[in-house]
Order: structure tokens, then sequence, then C-alpha cells
């Protein structure tokens, strides 16, 4: 139990700095820059990629099998 809860805290954690990184580039649509290029330019930053892998990590340690006691 405590495992899944400390994977948890990692997977929100990652989920976390990468939502931060992806809110943080959308400045880019105030400089004119448009919706698709916004998209482009995302998802082509690597710290962007965090973000679902934290919501992979938080959705495989909340509904991972636990292990059978004997």
């Amino acid at each position: 139990m405590i495992f899944r809860l400390f994977i948890l805290i990692i997977g929100f954690g990652i989920a976390v700095s990468g939502g931060i990184s992806t809110i943080a580039y959308l400045n880019l649509l105030t400089t004119g820059h448009g919706l698709m290029e916004y998209l482009s330019f995302i998802t082509h930053r690597a710290e962007c990629y965090l973000l679902p892998i934290g919501i992979v990590v938080i959705t495989i340690s909340i509904y991972f099998p636990k292990r059978k006691e004997i």
C-alpha cells in the first residue's frame, strides 16, 4: 500500500511539472501564434510529454492489482 502511494505521489509530481510547462507555453498564443502552431510546438518539447506520462503513472498506481496476501 505504501509503495502504491509512493508511485501515486511520483506520478502526481511528474504530471504537475508537465502541466506547468504546457500552461506556460500558452503564452505563445498571446504573441500571435495560432492554435495549430502551439500544438505543433508542444509536441516537439520533451517537458510537455511529462503530463501524459504522469497521468499514466497515476492511473497505473490506482488500478494496478494489489498482491494477494496469503
